[in-house]
């Protein structure tokens, strides 16, 4: 095996400060750049999709408003200083207010957001705002403060976003979700505005409307909205500072542009129409959450009388049904969300769950890894391999019980237990730690750790001593009588004696055997 390479901290920093210079596009300062242009759109690309799911999915009840969003955003980019990235605006279907870009300047804009704004002006200040991230690298610097910490170590070091789903996400698509959960610093949030503003006069708006819309933003910052704490408050820290240097810049800029009021409020007058229903459907989350089943079908009852066509509704009707264990009656309405939007994860995986209590393993397993191509999630996996394991493929439900396990969730924990109990008969030595003492008796013992998340029982221990320049002596079997809890030790007499031979010998000890407890 080639051994690997490791260079001093030292050195890795001027590895990197004499490579990776370069000019930010927005600014024209010197800066440090590890990450590459063509690096940047590659991590755009590869999180867009799955960060959009993990945010509620796209808004497919109207796509002529994203057709209009996008329009707004690419009048933008043509004045922008980065104008040949790639580009594209999404509007998700989520109500918590909320916008964020990618590296790459792959961008999306929250239903609940596009309520919150007055005129088009202000959409135009709040997508400029996510192409400055996207271009001055506002999000390509925070990785690359991460690497640095890391001292080139593969973790980022970016705190993971506060929505739903983030904690279920597993491998790869994980990284979309720190990377849009990421909370900028003052100067990046004022750097973003002032430019933004810029790029908003050479587009025609005005760019006192980025005024009034963080004055909007630090009254609303006062109050008690969770939505908005959560949301775009968590990563776009408004202040009153903010509103004062935009202040300036407007005036500064001294020039009057559109505000387009009556034609954005034409433009969204669907949401404006339909606001009602996604407000009874939040109440009937709530509901289901404080086990109030009845109330939850009442109220999304209510949501779909206004609109029969959404998904979210048609879905929440099938977790109603699926906690009274009604499960015809929850495939029936996970069938009808899909029949709606069939590029949502949620759905496969929420009918799949359904298909797989009830005994339909086959079409549970297509639904389940249709969910896992549009977002990789614990819950997934971790019905994958209890469909693998009750077909008797051990290894493939070992695999899928692994990848479910990489979730930091009860879920993750769950697939860890489920492992453990099909692995630790196979390979019992992975799961424990074992480590030499003397006993009160002057015998040489054996601590033994239990590393597994699972009590087990059962535990047979082989040792050998192998003095200098002899052979090893014959395998000794010791056995412990009780059964070892999770994380706990035990210290068993091996009943050698601890003599000068015995030390100056290497004790080898290896668990042959061990079993769930329960």
């Amino acid at each position: 095996m080639k051994k690997s390479t490791f260079y001093p901290l030292s050195l890795l920093l001027t590895i990197i400060l004499l490579t990776g210079c370069g000019t930010n596009p927005v600014t024209g300062k010197r800066e440090l750049q590890i990450v590459s242009e063509s690096q940047e759109v590659s991590i755009g690309q590869q999180n867009y999709v799955p960060s959009q799911q993990s945010q509620g999915g796209t808004y497919v009840l109207d796509r002529q408003l994203t057709t209009y969003v996008s329009a707004v955003g690419q009048k933008l980019v043509r004045v922008s200083d980065r104008p040949n990235l790639p580009y594209e605006f999404a509007v998700l279907n989520n109500s918590v207010p909320n916008a964020w870009a990618l590296p790459g300047g792959k961008i999306a804009v929250n239903r609940g957001l596009l309520l919150e704004l007055n005129n088009e002006a202000e959409l135009a200040a709040v997508l400029a705002h996510e192409i400055v991230h996207a271009a001055a690298r506002h999000g390509a610097k925070n990785m690359e403060r991460g690497m640095l910490l890391n001292a080139g170590m593969v973790g980022l070091g970016i705190a993971t976003s506060e929505n739903d789903n983030a904690a279920l996400i597993v491998g790869a698509a994980a990284l979309g979700s720190q990377l849009i959960g990421q909370k900028y610093g003052r100067d990046a949030e004022l750097e973003s505005d002032r430019f933004g503003m810029k790029y908003m006069a050479q587009a025609g708006y005005d760019p006192y409307a980025a005024v009034t819309l963080q004055k909007t933003f630090v009254r609303l910052s006062q109050g008690s909205d969770s939505s908005w704490l959560d949301g775009l408050f968590a990563s776009h820290p408004p202040s009153q500072e903010r509103v004062d240097t935009n202040q300036r810049t407007a005036e500064k800029i001294s020039l009057k542009g559109k505000l387009g009021e009556a034609e954005y409020k034409q433009k969204i007058a669907h949401l404006i129409k339909t606001k009602p229903a996604y407000d009874a459907y939040q109440d009937a989350q709530r509901a289901l959450a404080n086990n109030e089943p009845d109330k939850a079908i009442s109220l999304v009852g209510k949501a779909l009388g206004i609109e029969p066509r959404e998904s979210l509704f048609l879905a929440l009707k099938g977790d109603v049904y699926y906690k009274k264990n009604q499960l015809k009656e929850a495939e029936a309405a996970f069938d009808a969300a899909i029949k709606y939007n069939n590029a949502f994860f949620l759905y496969y995986l929420e009918r799949g769950l359904t298909r797989e209590k009830l005994g339909n393993l086959q079409a549970a397993k297509s639904d389940l890894e249709n969910s896992i191509a549009l977002l990789p999630t614990a819950p997934a996996y971790f019905s994958l391999g209890n469909i693998a394991k009750q077909s008797n493929d051990a290894e493939l439900a070992k695999k899928y019980y692994e990848l479910a396990a990489g979730s930091n969730s009860e879920t993750g924990k769950s697939a860890a237990i489920a492992l453990t109990r099909l692995d630790l008969p196979a390979n019992p030595n992975t799961y424990f730690e074992l480590k030499s003492t003397v006993s009160q008796s002057g015998n040489i013992a054996i601590i033994i750790i239990n590393k597994s998340p699972i009590d087990v029982k059962n535990i047979q221990l082989d040792i050998t001593l192998v003095s200098p320049g002899a052979r090893a002596t014959s395998p000794q079997r010791i056995s412990s009588p009780k059964t070892l809890s999770a994380g706990k030790s035990i210290t068993l007499d091996t009943k050698l004696l601890n003599t000068a031979a015995s030390q100056a010998a290497q004790l080898n000890a290896t668990v042959v055997r061990a079993e769930p407890a329960n």
